[in-house]
């Protein structure tokens, strides 16, 4: 984790912050602010593993910010700066975040707090289902109370590793697989789920340049085509916004950031074949065609148009918030904005994309897959191919018409094959992804231009959040 400047707030300050921002803007009866505001519990376990000849104590966390929905819903993240502060900070932002983008989920997050490069897979599995079996004796994960997912240090191998052992706990649990998501395909996952936070980053932006109001309000022009790009941190997140922002939307990266300095390249750089280096060589070192500087912080205040920092939060903070010179930021990670510097930011005309939106791609996909788990039935399976048949016979009256007007027009095959084709999973994913991002930022759009009060979109979507807890609290006769 970085370290802030002293008079700078911690991370679970600045959430606290920036909720106090949002509702002093609203009108909530008396104490449900409070109520809204609180962690509701978070459970401690500390328990014992022998591995290597000895029994080494591991400290992990699961914290459940807001029951007015439920399961609670949030990832685990195995990182040696894990704490209390940062795993309730995490599982406030997830109820916000899950309102915002009308996933019927509460909020919550887990923590273990341990450097997972140090262990082998096996101990990894060890560790990880000892970890599982605390948290779901005491219903912590269970499909219908609290449904963990991937997060920083863990992935699609950890969360079968706890189905499985939840599965093992529950033998007669027809839904077991629901208890988790981020699984592997063959474990119950669904398609799309790995590039799914990065996907969602790049239809938060293609959403947001469709709006010319809101691309002049952060000082550009036009569309994402041209844009000078620089991400930090090209883990699962960043490489995936970074390769789809490339590959299919012609934005430049011109920057990359990760733990041994940076890479930039003012005409822009291959982010396949950074990512391929950095797993060859672990590290950004020498890679060619780019300049490579130690000093990864440089690179995050150069010239550039969107600033997508996709790593741990804080690293725009008290010290460069004056030097940063993008005039959009997108916020891949949770928090990587603090509360100072986001003031310093605001007052500057940079706009933010919030976190609590911008990398909603994740829990949105979850949700598909958790559905999926529940229906016991992968999305397309029932209607494709009656949708290919259905196609089929526009296609064949197209045929008919291109023979009886011979050479005055014809049937574009490129056309045929591409309509013939019913959606798979994988595109129903991605289809349900794009109109969460898109309704989404729309309701924070609509508060943020119509609100004189508000005058930026992370105000706009804790409002939006907040005001949906509040009447699921009211529905509830709270």
């Amino acid at each position: 984790m970085n370290v802030l400047p002293s008079n700078e707030p911690t991370f679970r300050q600045s959430v606290d912050l920036m909720f106090n921002r949002a509702v002093a803007l609203m009108d909530l009866p008396p104490g449900l602010e409070e109520k809204i505001r609180v962690c509701n519990a978070t459970y401690t376990v500390r328990f014992g593993v022998r591995l290597r000849g000895k029994i080494e104590t591991f400290t992990g966390y699961r914290s459940v910010h807001s029951e007015h929905m439920e399961p609670v819903k949030g990832g685990i993240r195995y990182a040696i700066a894990v704490d209390q502060d940062e795993v309730e900070a995490l599982a406030a932002l997830m109820t916000y975040k899950c309102a915002l983008v009308e996933a019927p989920f509460g909020g919550s997050k887990g923590g273990l707090r341990i450097d997972p490069t140090q262990y082998e897979e096996h101990e990894l599995e060890l560790i990880t289902r000892r970890f599982a079996y605390e948290l779901c004796k005491r219903d912590l994960i269970h499909p219908s109370q609290n449904v963990p997912a991937p997060d920083m240090g863990t992935g699609e191998r950890e969360m079968a590793w706890i189905a499985d052992q939840y599965a093992r706990m529950n033998t007669t649990d027809i839904n077991s697989r629901a208890c988790v998501t981020g699984k592997p395909l063959n474990a119950g996952g669904i398609a799309g789920r790995v590039e799914a936070t990065g996907r969602g980053v790049q239809y938060a932006l293609r959403e947001f340049f469709r709006h010319p109001e809101d691309v002049a309000a952060a000082g550009l022009s036009g569309s994402l085509g041209g844009k000078r790009v620089i991400v930090q941190g090209l883990g699962n997140v960043g490489s995936h916004a970074a390769r789809f922002l490339s590959q299919e939307d012609g934005a430049i990266v011109t920057g990359i950031i990760e733990r041994d300095g940076a890479l930039y390249n003012a005409e822009g750089l291959d982010v396949d074949a950074v990512k391929d280096w950095m797993q060859r060589h672990g590290g950004l070192a020498e890679f060619p065609d780019a300049t490579h500087t130690a000093d990864g912080g440089a690179v995050l205040t150069e010239d550039c148009d969107i600033l997508i920092p996709a790593a741990l939060e804080g690293v725009i903070n008290l010290t460069n918030a004056h030097a940063i010179k993008a005039r959009l930021i997108i916020e891949a990670a949770n928090g990587p904005i603090t509360a100072g510097a986001d003031d310093i930011l605001r007052t500057r005309g940079v706009v933010i994309i919030p976190d609590l939106f911008a990398n909603a791609g994740g829990v949105t996909v979850s949700y598909f897959e958790w559905v999926k788990n529940l229906s016991h039935i992968r999305f397309g399976r029932m209607q494709r191919r009656q949708e290919e048949a259905r196609h089929q016979l526009v296609v064949d009256e197209l045929e008919r018409l291109d023979t009886a007007l011979g050479e005055t027009w014809n049937l574009d095959p490129a056309f045929k094959a591409r309509y013939l084709r019913g959606a798979d999973e994988l595109e129903l994913v991605r289809s349900g992804l794009d109109d969460t991002m898109r309704t989404a930022y729309q309701s924070m759009r609509e508060i943020w231009h119509g609100r004189d009060d508000v005058t930026d979109l992370r105000t706009a979507g804790f409002i939006v959040a907040i005001d949906r807890v509040a009447k699921s609290y009211r529905a509830k006769g709270l």
